[in-house]
Parts: structure tokens; C-alpha cells; sequence
């Protein structure tokens, strides 16, 4: 079976290596900081965003225990702020949409309002040869409803500055799924 978080990172390596500057949107439980921190190693700069304080002591603990690099600044802020901290061209960045796992909390989401800002601001951050990953969960209705509006966005991006796709299970259509922006 298709394992939609290691084809996730397949795409990301084909663009992120060491040295390089990048950014997890969508902090949560710090699986993909970790990640993104490895990957770009002592030289390279990693930032992370959420809004919820736990998200940070969470990553900051799965970071410190998997031994990361000390690479990565942790921001208590919204990712539609992003462009407030980030001043550089990323090479690749993950939002991971929906609700922290294992937080208790299924009612504090990602929102419409602010996670279409999120992904434009992304998008002007990329610089070349980057990559943007952006995880929707269909699964519950905010889900759903911002997955529709991001296609709806990504769709209005010019083919020539900008390759879009969408990886999904046909057979299952509330199970999350992917968009990848990457810039020519």
C-alpha cells in the first residue's frame, strides 16, 4: 500500500538537502521539524510554526531526544504570519492541515481564513528549484472545506512558474491527501 508520508518526503528530497532553508507551517508534535531538521543538518535553518504552546514544548522534546541539530527557531504564531519571521527564500515547506494528533482537542483546526493565506505567502517565499507540500484531511468538514478552496487557489497559479499536483486515494476519499507546488 501507498505510504502517502514517505512519498511526502520523496518529493521534498528531490529538492532539500543540507544547508538549505526551510519551514514546517504546521508545527503540531514536531514529526516533520524533525525531519526537515536532519535533513538540512547543522548548516541549515529550520523554522516551525503553531499556534498552540504545547505544539512547541512537544517539538522542542522530539527534537532534544532524536538529537537535531540545533538549527530550527520554534514560533508561537500563526502560519499566516509567517512572513513576519521568515526573511529568506525557503526550499521547501509542509503544512500538515487539520487538528494537532493526540491533543484531545478536534475543535481547534487549521482555518479557511487563515491557512489560504498561509499557502500564498508560502508560495512567494519559495525560491528556486523549492518545493511546497501542503496535507489535507477531507475528513471532517473544515477539512473538506479547505482542501476545495486551495484546489480552487492552486489551480489560478501559472503553469509556468509553478508545477501543481495532487496525490490522493481515488478509493477513499475522506483519507488525507497531498498537493505539491513546486517552482521552475
Amino acid at each position: 500500500m501507498t505510504d502517502l508520508l514517505e512519498l511526502q518526503k520523496y518529493f521534498i528530497l528531490k529538492h532539500l538537502g543540507e544547508g538549505d532553508v526551510c519551514a514546517d507551517f504546521t508545527m503540531g508534535n514536531g514529526h516533520d521539524t524533525l525531519f526537515l531538521s536532519t535533513t538540512v543538518g547543522e548548516s541549515g535553518k529550520v523554522y516551525a510554526f503553531d499556534i498552540q504552546e504545547k505544539a512547541l514544548v512537544s517539538t522542542e522534546e522530539r527534537l532534544r531526544t532524536n538529537g537535531a541539530p540545533e538549527n530550527y527557531t520554534l514560533i508561537c504564531d500563526s502560519h499566516h504570519k509567517a512572513n513576519e519571521y521568515i526573511h529568506e527564500p525557503i526550499k521547501a515547506g509542509m503544512f500538515n492541515l487539520g487538528y494537532m494528533p493526540g491533543s484531545g482537542n478536534k475543535q481547534l483546526t487549521t482555518m479557511r481564513s487563515t491557512t489560504l493565506p498561509a499557502v500564498a505567502n508560502a508560495i512567494e517565499m519559495l525560491g528556486n528549484d523549492a518545493i511546497l507540500l501542503v496535507a489535507v484531511y477531507p475528513g471532517h468538514e473544515e477539512g473538506d472545506a479547505e482542501g476545495r478552496e486551495l484546489r480552487e487557489y492552486f489551480s489560478s497559479l501559472s503553469k509556468y512558474k509553478y508545477t501543481i499536483g495532487e496525490f490522493r486515494l481515488i478509493n477513499s476519499p475522506t483519507s488525507p491527501y497531498f498537493t505539491i507546488i513546486e517552482t521552475k
